[in-house]
């Protein structure tokens, strides 16, 4: 037999399993030896009031015969000698996408541009090194995609667009930590990350799938209004459906859709900074007690979301205890993007502070059609990269001085490794970003007494939290409605916006290809 329920309990008591077995037996009215075991199977903390507590919900086992599965494992059979198709790109939509075409007894042919996600670490870590990007292997190309070396955050709220259990269920068995499964908010960790993404595309090989590694695609293979296959740099073509999960970063595929008059169309993205704070303010802040997160709670996340001038402003890919990275994908380009270890035992807190803004907001662009919001995407990361002297150093600005329009005299310590100057941000970007952000840190400020500080510093730019455009398919079939064998997915083709949703939507693209698909 077993049972669940709930408990609401002090940090320190859910760190110890003999005390939650205690007040198991207490509260079910199980005698304390009539109770073989117990597991967390959901924790969530409560951090509303002075008073902080965790909320679990434990399920209790009788006997050992009666204990179930953490996770459910897949088994994915030989698909060798099944049809095929090709996926492009092999960030969390396109590995999923293969992992699942492989259940439906499909093979998968990924085509990456970048390097392995062993590889391609020694690259990103030559940005910060000498400045210099590699535009095919970098923090966006390349095995992993632009979440392999991220925090690993699971959490989504597009929970009606797939089975978000199942992928999280996926990545334990691939070797992801079972907390993943208890935990309101789910991450793995960028240090953790990178394995679980290598036993991925070595299942896929097993299965006989192939994965092909510094391979672009350079153009669709279209007859007669279907895609036949692609072509890449190679030389070499592959035949078959296609899967287009090539991220939200990769302009060439936009501009190469556009050439070959596939159809697409510009769509709202959010743009704007990274703000660093010590991770010992942002403790202090969220749990309400001088001692910061002490030593049974986590490093303290937050999240905001304010209107200013009639767009939000909000947080975006909170990273507690982590670090900020430089995010380019080719040359004079200035991005930042941010990422925690699975410990999150950095010193500092980072989070995206970014505006909402749609094609319309900015007229001068319009001429770009549906290209619009990527043209202002490229001509801002140029701005900011010859803003940082045309180097990865990244332009900076103490958040008080930045409300207050004033250029930042001295900058404190940062996590970002190529290094900081100081710039006066809120001259060069747009008013329409500006003047949003300053007046969503006033309000911010008033919610979180000490959040608005100058010991908080903000790094530019944060451009990437969305693609500029969204290569258009049909809610039912999510094929292209012009285009017969093409299925847009994931971030880059706009219908995803982190691991677990362009997962989810991977998955959802390989039953369409099989016949599955529903919108």
């Amino acid at each position: 037999m077993q049972k669940d329920i709930d408990l609401r309990v002090s940090p320190k008591q859910a760190a110890d399993m003999n005390i939650i077995k205690q007040l198991y037996s207490k509260q079910a009215g199980i005698p304390f030896g009539d109770i073989h075991s117990v597991r967390i199977i959901r924790r969530s903390i409560d951090a509303r009031q002075r008073n902080i507590l965790v909320n679990l919900r434990v399920r209790g086992y009788m006997s050992e015969e009666q204990a179930d599965a953490e996770y459910l494992p897949i088994n994915y059979p030989d698909v060798s000698n099944a049809p095929q198709t090709v996926i492009v790109g092999a960030g969390p939509a396109g590995l999923f996408a293969a992992l699942r075409l492989i259940e439906l007894g499909i093979k998968p042919i990924v085509v990456e541009r970048g390097k392995n996600v062993r590889d391609r670490k020694k690259d990103t870590a030559m940005i910060s090194r000498n400045h210099s990007v590699d535009p095919e292997s970098n923090y966006c190309f390349g095995e992993g995609g632009a979440g392999a070396y991220s925090d690993g955050k699971l959490y989504t709220r597009s929970k009606k667009r797939g089975n978000v259990e199942k992928i999280l269920h996926v990545f334990c068995q691939h070797g992801a930590d079972t907390s993943i499964l208890v935990d309101a908010h789910p991450h793995i960790g960028t240090d953790k990350l990178p394995a679980i993404i290598e036993r991925m595309r070595e299942q896929i090989i097993a299965s006989g799938g192939e994965v092909h590694f510094e391979t672009r695609m350079d153009r669709l293979i279209i007859d007669n209004n279907e895609v036949k296959g692609i072509e890449t740099n190679t030389g070499r073509r592959f035949d078959g459906k296609v899967i287009l999960a090539t991220g939200h970063s990769a302009r060439d595929v936009y501009y190469m859709l556009h050439d070959q008059q596939v159809k697409i169309e510009a769509k709202g993205l959010a743009v704007g900074f990274r703000i660093e704070h010590p991770a010992h303010l942002i403790d202090t802040i969220q749990y309400h007690s001088p001692e910061g997160r002490g030593k049974y709670l986590p490093a303290a996340e937050y999240n905001f979301v304010v209107q200013a001038g009639e767009r939000g402003v909000y947080s975006f890919c909170m990273c507690p205890g982590g670090i900020i990275v430089p995010a380019a994908s080719g040359p004079e380009q200035l991005v930042v993007n941010g990422m925690s270890p699975s410990n999150r035992g950095s010193k500092w807190s980072n989070s995206g502070v970014v505006v909402e803004i749609h094609p319309e907001d900015f007229p001068e662009y319009a001429q770009y059609n549906e290209l619009a919001l990527l043209k202002f995407q490229e001509d801002l990361e140029r701005q900011a990269w010859v803003e940082s002297g045309k180097t990865q150093v990244a332009p900076a600005q103490r958040m008080y001085d930045f409300v207050n329009n004033k250029k930042s005299n001295s900058l404190p310590e940062t996590s970002y490794a190529a290094g900081v100057i100081s710039s006066a941000m809120h001259e060069w970007m747009p008013p329409f970003v500006s003047k949003r952000l300053q007046e969503g840190f006033r309000k911010v400020g008033q919610n979180m007494k000490g959040y608005l500080t100058n010991d908080a510093l903000l790094i530019g730019v944060e451009s990437r939290t969305s693609s500029p455009v969204r290569i258009v398919r049909d809610r039912e079939t999510l094929e292209h409605p012009e285009i017969k064998g093409l299925y847009p997915c994931g971030e880059g083709a706009g219908y995803a916006g982190g691991i677990v949703s362009a997962a989810m939507d991977g998955e959802r693209c390989a039953e369409a290809v099989a016949g599955m698909g529903k919108e």
